[in-house]
């Protein structure tokens, strides 16, 4: 166990750390340079935790067989530092169960015997929740990987923590269905970090969030008691809701091991408008437009700064659809539309194009219902967080504000912290949810300017009326800044 979530609940006999699961596991850093050691880093004490014995990894073989634990530091490396390299732990072994029951015998046994474990799941979290700090061992989710049920007529999907997001919407796809959710991690990120995180993402406008989505869960408690929650119907008033204190928990009540998701229709038509403007209030003025005239096929409504697009267009050599200004605009908007009508929904969303342009609301726009040309628009969105890594060390910040704030916190951080060392800092989101991704990039990690960001970030975000983590959850990294976005008669409740 390590600091966590609730750092008193780090004290009790639990044995769990956190699940995460966001942005995508391919991207990387541009230095190959190890990061510092998180417990250095962060200047982090060890718990009074059972240190991994030779008989420890003997009773895991014996329990797992060899081919599903790693002992090799090489190969444990890649589940002790996250994407961004922002964290490192020292894990000397990783456990790869296959069952539920694998899940419950090993946390039963780290319970019995004081060891200090870590969940992990596709490892694409931004808040250091997915990698050890310590010597914790890893629990990897990722060959709990069968879908279990998928029945087309109720649209529920039953599946294992395991499964790639990616993966659960192409197998969907074939009988006419879809995720309610769409991550630009979803080729890397696997859906028990995605419900242990409350994942959010580029469908939630439309969809909502997991809390509704989900209508089940299977967790393994940190006794090893199994927690059948996994339920699908759509109405159980019968006592406590149990997915709920598992959706968003991090881990840190149990590993979610299965779930049952109800997934929506695939929708028939796709449209995408890719907006160029001058200003944050006329992003607000287009997306209060779009509400009105797009109406019930509106599914998405994503915002760009100039210096997020750039970077998938410098860093990545991606081409800016929108030549009508050469230095390119301030500001960009995706917005999609998904319903039934092509003909309907692409008159629909032209309509309101020309109308934005016409009220002098946006410089330019283009539409595009191609499958190619949607992908390199969307990809212009969901590369950022790979772009921007080629700059250095990125700052990640995933947090939400009320939308008249929206902007306010890049433009402030632009104004305040005045370091000739910054390559850039930029902000994107989605406006439908008001999360905003704020990114704040440097050659490389410096003490100092980390100091500057926090923890005026999460003060500044705290008197917006906002929250310090939107979608990404709390992790390691943000758990002494609970209490801003938490009354602490909250906390007490949660530990």
């Amino acid at each position: 166990m390590r600091n966590g979530l609730m750092g008193i609940l780090l004290q009790c006999n639990k044995a769990i750390a956190r699940c995460s699961g966001k942005i995508a596991g391919r991207y990387y850093s541009a230095g190959t340079a190890k990061p510092e050691l998180t417990s250095i880093r962060y200047k982090t004490q060890r718990g009074p935790y059972a240190m991994v014995t030779d008989a420890d990894v003997r009773f895991f073989e014996s329990l797992l067989g060899s081919s599903h634990l790693i002992t090799d530091p090489d190969e444990c490396e890649s589940y002790n530092i996250d994407f961004a390299k922002t964290v490192r732990g020292a894990s000397q072994l990783v456990l790869k169960p296959t069952s539920t029951e694998e899940v419950s015998a090993i946390l039963k046994y780290c319970n019995e015997q004081r060891l200090a474990v870590c969940p992990q799941s596709g490892n694409t979290g931004l808040v250091g929740g997915s990698n050890p700090v310590f010597d914790e061992i890893v629990i990897s989710m990722k060959l709990m990987n069968k879908i279990l049920d998928t029945n087309e007529l109720t649209g529920i999907l039953t599946c294992e923590a395991g499964c790639v997001l990616q993966d659960l919407d192409n197998h969907l796809s074939t009988v006419n269905l879809m995720m309610p959710l769409d991550l630009g991690a979803k080729g890397s990120c696997l859906i028990g970090g995605c419900v242990s995180t409350n994942a959010g993402g580029l469908r939630l406008l439309r969809y909502g969030n997991l809390h509704g989505n989900v209508l089940g869960v299977e967790a393994v408690k940190a006794n090893g008691d199994i927690v059948d929650a996994l339920n699908a119907l759509k109405k159980n008033n019968t006592g406590y809701h149990l997915k709920h204190l598992f959706i968003g928990s991090e881990g840190t009540l149990g590993i979610v091991t299965k779930v049952s998701v109800q997934c929506p229709p695939l929708p028939k038509a796709i449209n995408v408008a890719f907006l160029g403007l001058t200003s944050f209030d006329k992003v607000l003025k287009t997306y209060y437009l779009a509400k009105r005239h797009l109406g019930e096929i509106l599914s998405s409504c994503e915002m760009m700064d100039r210096l997020s697009i750039d970077v998938s267009i410098n860093n990545l050599g991606m081409k800016n659809p929108l030549t009508s200004r050469e230095d390119g605009h301030e500001f960009y908007m995706i917005i999609e539309t998904a319903g039934s009508h092509l003909v309907h929904d692409e008159e629909k969303l032209s309509s309101f194009v020309e109308k934005a342009i016409n009220d002098d609301i946006i410089e330019d726009g283009t539409m595009t219902n191609e499958s190619k040309k949607l992908e390199a628009i969307w990809g212009l969105r969901e590369r950022i967080s790979e772009g921007v890594l080629r700059d250095g060390y990125v700052f990640k910040y995933d947090i939400s504000l009320p939308l008249l704030s929206f902007y306010k916190i890049v433009e402030v951080l632009r104004k305040e912290i005045r370091d000739s060392r910054i390559v850039r800092i930029s902000g994107y989101g989605h406006l439908g949810d008001g999360n905003i991704h704020v990114q704040i990039s440097i050659p490389e990690y410096y003490e100092d300017v980390a100091a500057q960001l926090e923890p005026f970030i999460f003060e500044y975000v705290s008197k917006c009326q906002g929250s310090i983590s939107a979608e990404h959850g709390i992790g390691f990294k943000k758990t002494k800044y609970l209490h801003l976005s938490r009354s602490s008669s909250g906390i007490e409740i949660m530990i």
